[in-house]
């Protein structure tokens, strides 16, 4: 049985050269409704050195597992592979991007 081309995506995205935040959600969590425009501010900072990316851990168990999230939201770096940084829970933009700095360029 072939791969799902959205499984693929995902995979080639976080194996890639390019740092991707992961945004482990819910529809049924009231924080992560405060994770969006979080998000969009530190696009903003960011712009094209990062990719941000939602994960509905309901809708895409397997990824919640592979990444062992047990508790949303869950923000998660990943650079070619490899897990550089994570935090749970709510966390300003202005923290995100102090952490990530150094990951990002």
């Amino acid at each position: 049985m072939e791969p799902s081309t959205k499984s693929t995506k995902f995979a080639d995205l976080v194996r890639g050269d390019k740092p991707v935040l992961i945004d482990f959600t819910a529809a049924w969590c009231g924080p992560c409704r405060m994770m969006p425009p979080i998000l969009a501010e530190l696009k903003h900072k960011t712009g094209d050195k990062l990719t941000i990316i939602k994960v509905d851990i309901d809708k895409n168990p397997h990824a919640a597992q592979a990444y062992n999230v047990m508790s949303v939201p869950t923000l998660l770096l990943v650079h070619r592979g490899e897990t550089k940084w994570r935090q749970s829970g709510v966390v300003p933009a202005s923290q995100i991007h102090q952490a990530i700095g150094p990951f990002i360029g």
